[in-house]
């Protein structure tokens, strides 16, 4: 069965769009440009480890954003404050309590974000991986909507209509660093 293609909300000509990193909004921005939605890039991903790990990919992120000409925003790195968030999850699995609780964590920062620059929508490149839960990421953006109010939370799955192929090609053209490991230390045990 075809999965439905991907659609804008009514109204959106504006998203705040969470990037984890470059290879993944790839083919996100790219989709949302086309269909006439300005994103703005927010770069918040205090959860990578090492900081050096941090830096290539906020790097990779911010040179697509303005190879493209949209504005980019750092959210910056505060790797302990993440630890203290997920304390007391670090020997949970991937897809655990940990990964929604950082989802929720990053995505609450990215609606404040959004609430602040008066940008209604926010989404997330997180919905693009096939090694993310959708479900968690569902619930960690409408939690995080439901705490900054006033703002909409764009829940997609951004792995439909030939996005993750596309991402495949954008990869190879830009160049881009691609990481092996999600980000945090944790997730680097199981690669």
């Amino acid at each position: 069965m075809k999965q439905p293609s991907v659609i804008v909300p009514e109204g959106c000509t504006e998203v705040l769009l969470h990037a984890c990193c470059a290879p993944c909004s790839s083919a996100i921005v790219e989709w949302l440009v086309q269909h006439g939605v300005r994103p703005t890039i927010f770069y918040y991903n205090p959860n990578i480890y090492p900081r050096e790990e941090y830096e290539i990919r906020k790097n990779e992120s911010k040179r697509h954003a303005e190879s493209l000409g949209l504005q980019w925003i750092d959210g910056d790195y505060n790797h302990e404050a993440w630890r203290q968030g997920i304390c007391g999850l670090e020997g949970e699995p991937e897809r655990g309590r940990r990964c929604e609780q950082c989802f929720t964590l990053r995505l609450v920062k990215t609606a404040q974000k959004a609430q602040e620059l008066g940008i209604t929508y926010f989404a997330t490149t997180l919905a693009s991986s096939r090694w993310k839960s959708l479900e968690q990421i569902e619930r960690a953006g409408h939690k995080a909507e439901q705490i900054a109010g006033g703002v909409v939370f764009w829940a997609q799955n951004w792995r439909k209509g030939g996005l993750q192929e596309r991402r495949n090609q954008l990869l190879k053209e830009y160049d881009f660093y691609n990481q092996q490991y999600c980000g945090c230390e944790f997730s680097m045990r199981n690669t």
